[in-house]
């Protein structure tokens, strides 16, 4: 990388920092103004308030997600290992795969998940891979192909690691942009309409990846789906064991299955019936 191109990354993650942080504090007063306007009772009594809350809940949503992921893409990267402690990696992808069953059902998807083994401890920030999942699992929902709709998530673990892989029946990617699929800012030169994003969920799950040691491995074929494959060090962290995971996080009024699937979701899936 040229110094003019590394200096020019350098002000454009800043700039996107400030962005982000701006955003979020629009957000917060737009949720409590939402709130205010629709509480959840009178959603719950009311179709008409209900359907059109869920329209601003929706883009509330999409667009906390979109700067979370600006954020993310824009800061250093956190040094390999730092703040992970020791949890069960199958637990959590199950426990992700039954929270995003309804909402996949919005769609018509089936979800199915497998593990080798039952269960699995090692070093590892629960929250994010947490992330990496949702963010895999939106990119599948949005492309899912016409036919038979299903993704699956299967765990396998081996000696030195362990294997999360997520395949989907949907359109795939073309051959020729396999190569930059991980580029955060290639797809920002050619939008396509969506359910196209601005191509950051990806190199945000690689980041995410790469902060645990591992590696993705993405391979796709145009009309037969996707496959990504993120490998963790089968290792544990000099710490006690955390034993429970947060299904919900307040902070903000937002529930991270709905935020982490925004991009994919209907407005149906913004009604008070699933925010419950």
């Amino acid at each position: 990388m040229s110094e003019e191109l590394f200096h020019q990354n350098e002000q454009m993650s800043e700039v996107l920092q400030q962005v982000s942080s701006q955003l979020r504090l629009s957000l917060g007063n737009i949720h409590s103004a939402l709130v205010r306007l629709a509480p959840p009772e009178a959603r719950e009594d009311h179709e008409g308030i209900d359907r059109d809350a869920a329209v601003l809940c929706q883009s509330y949503y999409r667009i906390l997600r979109l700067a979370h992921n600006l954020s993310d893409v824009s800061e250093p990267e956190r040094p390999e290992g730092a703040g992970l402690t020791n949890d069960d990696v199958v637990e959590v992808c199950r426990g992700v795969m039954e929270r995003a069953e309804v909402p996949a059902e919005l769609l018509g998807i089936r979800l199915a998940f497998r593990s080798n083994k039952p269960g699995q401890i090692i070093a590892m920030d629960s929250e994010r891979i947490e992330r990496l999942l949702l963010n895999l699992l939106s990119n599948a929902f949005k492309f899912i192909g016409a036919g038979e709709k299903l993704v699956t998530l299967e765990v396998r673990t081996e000696p030195d690691y362990v294997y999360l892989t997520l395949s989907d029946t949907g359109r795939g990617i073309p051959a020729g942009q396999l190569d930059t699929a991980f580029d955060r800012w290639q797809e920002l030169r050619r939008m396509d309409p969506p359910p196209h994003g601005l191509g950051l969920g990806l190199p945000v799950c690689q980041r995410i990846v790469r902060e645990h040691g591992g590696a993705l491995v993405l391979s796709s074929q145009e009309g037969r789906g996707t496959t990504v494959t993120a490998s963790l060090p089968n290792r544990r962290a000099p710490v006690r064991l955390r034993t429970s995971l947060p299904i919900m996080n307040w902070n903000g009024g937002f529930n991270r299955t709905l935020l982490g699937l925004a991009d994919a979701l209907p407005r149906q899936a913004f009604t008070q019936k699933y925010l419950d």
